[in-house]
This record gives structure tokens, sequence and C-alpha cells, in this order.
């Protein structure tokens, strides 16, 4: 494998963890947002999907932030009834987003990232110790 086609395959792994730490922040700064109106739906949680891709100029395949779904789970509810987004019965729905998972997926989606950065790191190395040894 040269080295182009290394730090290609890795850059795309950046761009997608990229996107996916993007998705994941959204959801963070949304995790206690409510409805407008009275009964109405929260914000709904986005899951980021990868899609694997042939890159024919590269002749490999590489990865990339595929369609962004919504999470399907029940809403969290809370008994306010003072709250503008009450319903009838006092109950206040909130996003489906638990901060604990979305930390989580944010740690995994950082190491990926920092996965990527090192091997673009180490390929630079390689290529300045290939450069001194064709100058020696």
């Amino acid at each position: 494998m040269d080295f182009l086609k290394t730090i290609s395959l890795a850059a795309s792994g950046l761009k997608a963890q990229a996107g996916r730490m993007r998705i994941i922040a959204e959801n963070l700064a949304n995790a206690d947002s409510t409805a407008t109106t009275p009964g109405g739906d929260p914000y709904r949680r986005k899951v980021p999907t990868f899609q694997n891709r042939l890159d024919r100029e590269l002749g490999a395949h590489v990865v990339r932030l595929g369609r962004i779904q919504t999470d399907q789970s029940e809403f969290r509810t809370r008994f306010d009834p003072g709250h503008p987004a009450a319903d009838e019965n006092g109950e206040v729905k909130l996003p489906n987003v638990n901060s604990l998972v979305e930390a989580m997926d944010m740690r995994e989606a950082q190491r990926s990232y920092e996965a990527n950065l090192n091997l673009v790191a180490a390929t630079r190395r390689m290529i300045t110790r290939t450069i001194d040894i064709l100058r020696a």
C-alpha cells in the first residue's frame, strides 16, 4: 500500500468520526429541550450510520458518514403542570437523549479519530524517513 492511499483512507475515517462527533454534540445540546406547544414532541435523538464505499481512484474501500437516523425510543416524561409544553395531564415530554450514552459514544468517536490521526502521523514519519534515506 502506498503512502498516499494510507493517508486518504485515514482521512476518510477522520471525516466520518468528525461528523459522528458533530451529531453527538447536537444530541447533547438538545438533551433538555422541550416542545414549543402543549403535548408536542421534543427533540428526537439522532443516530449516525456509516457506509463502506469503494473509491475507484484509490482502489480501496473507504468509510463515510451515512444517513442520519432518528432514535424511535420513547420520550422521557416529567410531571410539571406549569410548563408551557405540558399536556392535559401535566406531563412534559423530554428528549430521548441519555447524556451518559452520548458521552460514551463521544469517547468512542474520539478514540477512533485519534487512531486515524496517529495513522496519518506515522505515515508522515515514514515518508520523512524514506526521503532522508534517499538523500543519504
